[in-house]
């Protein structure tokens, strides 16, 4: 394939891919919106409920999310009483974040209609056409995290 016919497709790839994310995205945060959550809300809560107590300086990378923004919304869910501070027992400078019984209830309540919505959307594929997907976007991913790493 010619040079100016490769750039052509993989811009053409990088603007399907964006585009389809941008929907994706859109249609599972209209159905987290219905719970009076945002976003990063939702994600905060889902990474505490099925990973445990986290440090708060760790949770901004296990969601993508900046540290300063960290702050801003784990003080909005404590307001909500989804997820209460705790100082680590075995160093004074940690402060974890520990979900909430109320705040267990909510995800326990979203995550199963969550799952559903998320296998709705990507129900057009067959279970192959996912796991080719999945291993082609992960290669992707990975170079382009290669990529930046030379940088």
């Amino acid at each position: 394939m010619e040079k100016t016919k490769q750039i052509e497709e993989s811009l053409k790839l990088f603007i399907v891919l964006s585009r389809a994310h941008r929907a994706f995205n859109d249609v599972v945060n209209k159905h987290i919106s219905t719970f009076k959550l945002n976003p990063t809300e939702f994600a905060v809560l889902e990474l505490l409920y099925h990973k445990g107590d986290q440090p708060l300086q760790q949770i901004g990378g296990k969601i993508l999310l900046a540290s300063g923004s960290i702050t801003y919304v784990v003080d909005k869910l404590e307001q909500k009483g989804l997820l209460a501070r705790r100082a680590c027992p075995k160093d004074r400078r940690v402060t974890h974040a520990q979900i909430t019984d109320k705040g267990k209830k909510l995800i326990e309540e979203i995550f199963p209609p969550h799952e559903e919505r998320i296998n709705e959307i990507v129900s057009v594929l067959t279970d192959e056409e996912k796991s080719m997907v999945t291993e082609l976007l992960k290669k992707v991913g990975y170079h382009a995290h290669d990529l930046l790493n030379k940088e």
